[in-house]
């Protein structure tokens, strides 16, 4: 996504605690942070944050780029969704917020039209190759034991493999 939008960095940010997942489906927080790390190794233009484990739980979108923009004043921070998640921005707290003071880049999935949002001057929709690969492709993946080289760096299988993750 850096190449096709101009971005300088990209920065994941790891949420212990999603207000839409159930805690249960996901994988301990600390895990998917080691894995993000693993997974990034080497790469100069994405960074891997904790932000959200030093801010009041449940994680919410607005208050992580609110406390961001505060720490990094010189920083312009934007979001990175696919597709699918525009279709549900509306229920997040202070959506309008959010559309109103960030701008917001999308990645198009397959069998999703982004909604009403896509046409809203803050969005923009990438132009980017599209490809059906999602974690929750890679969890089902994983619990079936199917092969996963060639869309997970080897690191974060052996890591996986190591915790008993999505098994």
């Amino acid at each position: 996504m850096a190449s096709f939008t101009g971005l300088d960095q990209v920065w994941f940010v790891v949420s212990p605690q999603n207000p839409f997942k159930k805690k249960s489906t996901l994988a301990d927080p600390y895990d998917r942070l080691e894995m993000l790390n693993l997974a990034l190794e080497g790469c100069d233009h994405l960074r891997v944050s904790d932000i959200e484990f030093h801010l009041p739980l449940p994680s919410y979108t607005i208050d992580t780029l609110t406390h961001l923009s505060e720490k990094y004043p010189n920083r312009e921070f934007v979001l990175l969704m696919g597709e699918d998640i525009l279709e549900s921005l509306e229920k997040w707290k202070n959506a309008e917020v959010i559309l109103r003071d960030y701008h917001i880049y999308v990645y198009p999935r397959p069998g999703y039209n982004g909604g009403k949002l896509k046409e809203h001057p803050s969005v923009t929709m990438t132009d980017t190759p599209l490809m059906e690969l999602s974690s929750t492709f890679l969890r089902k993946a994983i619990k079936e034991k199917k092969n996963i080289q060639f869309f997970t760096p080897q690191k974060v299988i052996d890591f996986i493999d190591k915790k008993g993750l999505y098994s």
